[in-house]
């Protein structure tokens, strides 16, 4: 399963409002003892409006709702995101091609 977190936000100063969301997720997978990790990071830019009745000020946020907002915004696809996570997995465990140098 996938791991969402947000990695910092940027916000306006006099009302709190979260102008930039920059997450990160991860898939991994250990199979044999071996660890598979495939990962995506990115950013959404957001127009916050404080006179909004669904306003939520800074202090009162959560991870959980800044995901929230991530997730329905129109440049994220998340299940397509966890797929390609999944995929990179795939190729990782059945790779017939490798980039390790021999020494």
């Amino acid at each position: 399963m996938a791991t969402w977190t947000i990695q910092t936000m940027d916000r306006s100063l006099p009302d709190g409002g979260v102008i930039t969301a920059h997450w990160y997720v991860a898939e991994s997978e250990t199979v044999s003892g071996v660890e598979y990790v495939s990962y995506r990071y990115g950013a959404c830019n957001f127009t916050p409006d404080p006179d909004a009745a669904d306003f939520i000020p800074y202090d009162s946020l959560t991870e959980a709702t800044v995901l929230d907002w991530v997730y329905a915004h129109s440049d994220i696809d998340k299940t397509a995101i966890e797929t390609a996570l999944l995929a990179d997995i795939t190729e990782q465990k059945t790779s017939t091609k490798s980039d390790v140098v021999p020494w």
